[in-house]
């Protein structure tokens, strides 16, 4: 598979090709898109895309907040 459908000339796509949905997000681990964002990419104008692409840094953080590990699952058991 080729790379070529992302070398056109209007504004590149953010994906990394690592595509995994966060369960409480419900967003992309890999470009931090919404799963409405990626289905309607390919329909998005320009300047939409542009203002989901400066979006995207601010919603990481929020996927890099420990979500409790081992004891927050001990503490759903009880």
């Amino acid at each position: 598979m080729t790379d070529d459908i992302w070398k056109r000339a209007e504004i590149e796509s953010p994906c990394k090709k690592l595509c995994a949905i966060h369960p409480e997000a419900k967003i992309c681990t890999g470009c931090f898109r919404t799963l409405a964002e990626i289905g309607n990419w390919s329909r998005m104008t320009p300047a939409e895309r542009r203002a989901v692409m400066d979006d995207l840094p601010a919603r990481e953080p929020a996927l890099k907040k420990r979500r409790g590990g081992r004891a927050a699952r001990l503490d759903r058991l009880n």
